[in-house]
């Protein structure tokens, strides 16, 4: 029962996203933020540096490979394939949850990832509703196993009323974040699943210690539109969500920040930083390239096109890129001023 209720939603959940249009309609914003174009930029190109830090090791660009996967054989292969290539390519990988390794210990092998990634950052996974379910020892050993750099945690109601066979109680979140914040010996990150966090969420989280927050602003893949392709049965929230380029403004200067959600550039990569994030991930992007045999190439059109900006706005490294001048509609302001 649990291969069929679990292994078997995870593949159902890729072969969604690579044979359907589940994206959302609604934009991330970032089409609308343009950089100041310095026609003097006076670097050299090819001194431009794209290495920053990130979970206290060095990444060759400011990039993660979200999660995805795991769980399952095909699940497995797919990590171990991202997680390669982003050894290669010096960018951070992020697993998919881990409840079916917890739940199910022959799994634990589509998870493992350091037999082919072993410098750079990893990021373990979990659901909100399961942390507050298992033991502080099952999260610790989940850590432990995959000899992570970080555990994410996962907020998804949205993907979970839709659901059929989603969790529906999300009480007592906030203190089973609080309690492996205070235990872990790893930092522990908050990330939504395509909805976006606001600031007052974000206020919260930090209160309780969590280190990083990966917005995951709506604008990419619509996790509820996945669910409504799997038999969902309340319509009408396909395109429910922040967008991402509102949640980066909303957040910045509460936690460091990870920018998500749309993410398919690398010029929208520049402008997350230039807005207020210390890298930016995405998974969908990623994932269609592997599927193509062209993940590595993928991600290095990504490290140019980011480059590129950085030569076009006068930003030899990350920390100029972050004072960037970028024009900002006012009606993304104002959203970014209410939540």
């Amino acid at each position: 029962m649990f291969k069929m209720t679990i292994s078997t939603r995870k593949q159902e959940h890729i072969d969604i996203t690579l044979k359907k249009n589940v994206q959302y309609k609604k934009t991330t914003g970032f089409e609308k933020i343009i950089f100041v174009h310095n026609a003097l930029p006076e670097i050299d190109f090819n001194e431009i540096n794209l290495e920053t830090n990130f979970l206290g090791k060095k990444l060759h660009a400011p990039i993660v490979i979200e999660a995805m996967t795991g769980g399952y054989y095909e699940g497995g292969k797919i990590n171990l394939a991202l997680a390669e290539i982003a050894e290669k390519t010096g960018i951070a990988f992020g697993l998919g949850s881990g409840r079916a390794m917890i739940e199910e210990l022959s799994l634990t092998e589509t998870y493992k990832m350091r037999k082919v990634a072993p410098t750079i950052p990893i990021i373990a996974n979990i659901g909100a509703c399961q942390l507050k379910k298992y033991p502080f020892e099952k999260i610790k050993k989940l850590v432990s196993e995959v000899d992570a750099d970080a555990i994410a945690v996962h907020l998804n109601p949205l993907q979970e009323i839709l659901q059929i066979e989603g969790d529906k109680d999300f009480s007592r979140i906030v203190n089973a974040i609080k309690i492996i914040c205070k235990n872990l010996s790893v930092p522990v990150i908050v990330k939504e699943t395509g909805a976006g966090i606001g600031s007052e969420t974000a206020k919260i989280l930090k209160e309780v210690g969590v280190k990083y927050i990966d917005i995951s602003g709506a604008g990419g893949t619509s996790w509820s539109a996945i669910e409504y392709e799997r038999g969902a049965r309340i319509p009408g929230f396909a395109d429910w969500g922040i967008p991402t380029v509102v949640c980066i403004l909303a957040n910045k200067g509460i936690l460091p920040l990870i920018a998500s959600g749309g993410v398919r550039s690398g010029i929208d990569i520049a402008k997350a930083i230039a807005l207020g994030a210390e890298v930016a991930g995405a998974a969908y992007p990623f994932l269609h390239a592997y599927a193509k045999g062209k993940l590595e190439e993928k991600i290095i059109l990504w490290k140019n096109q980011l480059k590129v900006s950085m030569f076009l706005v006068g930003a030899k490294n990350i920390s100029s890129l972050k004072k960037a001048k970028v024009f900002i509609p006012n009606e993304i302001e104002e959203f970014a001023s209410i939540i």
